[in-house]
């Protein structure tokens, strides 16, 4: 694991508890997250610094779930951990061949959109559309496996799965992917999700067009969550 995914992570774990009021001071949150995620012994260079935290709780405190419903054990609300890590995107620039539509949110809240016209009731699927990219606001260089790390335990198995692949299944469409990567996909019983997904996050990357805001995209998903007796 790369030293700036751990820092980020020690980060975003110690606002967790400044902002849960676990802790009320940096020091203590920062070494009592080291300890948990680090070991006895930390590398300083894995530790992060009072401002890295302060920046995290920055943005926790404008997220859209602003201390939502006090939770078990100090535990967030896991729209609250969306929120957390989709709006950190909106500073995330691609490139602007492959990305002309500007920020990493807006691309997210368009693919979103684009699956939920086709698949209105999946919410795993349309977790998967607005969470796939929320990687690159902690580590650009392998974005995928920084969203199913910061997610764990907030996802379900089959939305990490179509998170997991959404490029290989962009190699597919582009005709790089190997042979038995292909098969592997193909025998899903979540393929063609898979394929819709990536559909349209090619498609979404279009300038101009209207999205739901990031709150509208919740409220809809916690429709469908209590649609479904959750």
């Amino acid at each position: 694991m790369a030293n700036d995914r751990l820092r980020h992570r020690v980060a975003w774990e110690a606002a967790r508890l400044l902002y849960t009021d676990q802790e009320s001071e940096c020091a203590r949150a920062r070494a009592k997250t080291a300890r948990r995620i680090l070991g006895a012994q930390p590398r300083p260079y894995d530790l992060p610094s009072n401002r890295e935290i302060r920046r995290q709780l920055e943005a926790m405190a404008g997220t859209p779930f602003d201390r939502a419903v006090p939770q078990p054990e100090g535990r967030l609300d896991r729209f609250q951990v969306y929120a957390m890590l989709l709006v950190p995107l909106e500073q995330v620039r691609g490139n602007r061949d492959s990305h002309p539509e500007g920020d990493a949110l807006y691309h997210s809240l368009q693919v979103f959109e684009l699956v939920r016209q086709q698949a209105p009731y999946d919410e795993e699927l349309l977790l998967a559309a607005l969470l796939h990219d929320v990687g690159k606001a902690i580590d650009p260089r392998d974005h995928v496996a920084a969203a199913l790390e910061a997610l764990e335990g907030s996802i379900t198995p089959r939305t990490a799965w179509l998170i997991e692949h959404h490029a290989e299944a962009q190699a597919l469409h582009e005709g790089t992917l190997g042979v038995r990567s292909r098969r592997r996909l193909e025998a899903s019983e979540d393929f063609e999700d898979l394929r819709l997904l990536a559909e349209c996050d090619r498609r979404g990357r279009a300038t101009g067009v209207a999205v739901p805001d990031v709150l509208e995209a919740f409220a809809y998903l916690r429709d469908l969550a209590r649609a479904c007796g959750e």
